[in-house]
Order: structure tokens, then C-alpha cells, then sequence
């Protein structure tokens, strides 16, 4: 089956931002991974630190078993790198894990953060470190032998948070209706974050009406994409 790859630097993010993405190819065949950087268990995860008694630790394992059941609901595996948010700082140690990541599963394309946040400075590390690892993942020196050539993916970067102060300029909407349903069940499996359930059902149907605009379409729910490089097409449609 083709794969995809998702990296997100935190638990909510690959559900707000590319739930709709993930459902709809796991719903067509795509086996769908996705690298999961940090728990977000200091700056993203206000609800569970409002509880009594709250602990890192506790907080981290909250956050694991909400994107564990997130990940299911949208028919994804998941695996985690707890490499600690605000700051995010991943290691050498995860960067060659990530590579060796690229040339297992040969994604078809890759799903990641926009490349500028100045709200959020874990969100742009994502972006590099998942970019550079798909660089150093193609090239023949790296680990030579018989798996280490391949062909580079397509990277697609989600919507960030407030797209005019992040250099965001979308070329691909996306149509998510068919699994929206399976979308806001997976907001559901995240507690700790149900201040942006309903902004980010806002954000589909934003995005429903400008997808429905430019093809013609009766759409309700997107969500919004930017490709990292040019499309090869062999006719302009």
C-alpha cells in the first residue's frame, strides 16, 4: 500500500490541521504514519495543567494516550519522539531516525508545518527538521547500500493557526466532507485543547467555501495545503 507521512510537532496539531488530509487517505488504502515530535506537555496543553495536582509526567502520559486515540480515530499509526516542547529541540539521535523513517516507508508525500510561526517557534524546527531529514534521507552517501536511494517526496504544509502572520499561501484546498464526521470525532479525543475545537470547525467551513468557489463545487468542509515544490504535469488542467 502507499504510504504517507505526517511530522507534527505536537498532539493537536496533525488533527486540526491535516485530520481531514489523514481520514480521507486512510479511508482510500494510504497507510498513514505519523511523527509525533513533543507531547506539547508544557505550552500546548492548557486544559490538562487546569486539573489539581497536575505533574509533567502526568500531563506528557495525558497527551499520549489523547493523540494515541486521535491517531486511531483517524485511521493513522503514531509513534513519539518526546524531544520537549517550548523549546522543541530535537537530536542527532532523532534526525537519523526520522531518515532511516523516509526510506522504510518511501511516503508518497509528506504532510508538515508551515515553515514561519512567530506565535509558535516549535512549529518552524517541525518544518526544518522534517524537511532536512527528507533531504539527507535521498542521498546515496548517507547509510550507503541498496535502500538508499529513493525518490523524494512532495511536502505539503497545513494551515498554521493565523495564516496572514506566517507568510501561508495556500495552492491546494482540499475537500474533507466525506470524513468530516471522522475529523471531529478526533477533536473530541483531545481534552486538553477543547478551547480550539470549535475555532478550527470555523477554519474547515472557511475553507469549505473558498474549495466550493474555485472548483464549482457544492463543498462544506477543507482544509487548506501549500506544496514546498512544483507540481510535474505533463498538460495544464
Amino acid at each position: 500500500m502507499p504510504n504517507v507521512l505526517v511530522v507534527t510537532a505536537h498532539p493537536g496539531d496533525f488533527v486540526w490541521r491535516a485530520g481531514g488530509a489523514i481520514a480521507l487517505h486512510a479511508k482510500a488504502g494510504f497507510d498513514v504514519h505519523i511523527v509525533c515530535l513533543a507531547f506539547g506537555e508544557r505550552g500546548e496543553s492548557q486544559g490538562a495543567w487546569a486539573k489539581p495536582g497536575a505533574t509533567l509526567e502526568g500531563v506528557k502520559a495525558g497527551r499520549k494516550a489523547e493523540a494515541e486515540a486521535a491517531a486511531q480515530a483517524l485511521g493513522a499509526t503514531i509513534e513519539f519522539y518526546d524531544a520537549g516542547d517550548y523549546p522543541l529541540t530535537p537530536t542527532p539521535e532523532m534526525f537519523d531516525r526520522l531518515v532511516d523513517t523516509y526510506r522504510a516507508l518511501r511516503p508518497e508525500f509528506v504532510l508538515t508545518h508551515a515553515a514561519a510561526d512567530p506565535y509558535n517557534m516549535d512549529h518552524p524546527v517541525a518544518n526544518q527538521f522534517a524537511q532536512h531529514a527528507r533531504i539527507v534521507a535521498q542521498a546515496a552517501g548517507h547509510k550507503p547500500g541498496p535502500d538508499a536511494v529513493y525518490r523524494a517526496p512532495q511536502v505539503y504544509l497545513f494551515e498554521p493557526h493565523q495564516t496572514e502572520m506566517c507568510g501561508f499561501k495556500p495552492d491546494v484546498i482540499l475537500n474533507i466532507d466525506s470524513v468530516w464526521e471522522v475529523k471531529r470525532r478526533a477533536f473530541e479525543c483531545l481534552p486538553a485543547q477543547t478551547h480550539l475545537w470549535n475555532y478550527y470547525e470555523r477554519v474547515a467551513l472557511n475553507r469549505g467555501v473558498q474549495g466550493g468557489r474555485n472548483a464549482g463545487l457544492k463543498m462544506t468542509y477543507g482544509e487548506a495545503y501549500q506544496r514546498v515544490f512544483p507540481e510535474v504535469m505533463n498538460v495544464l488542467r
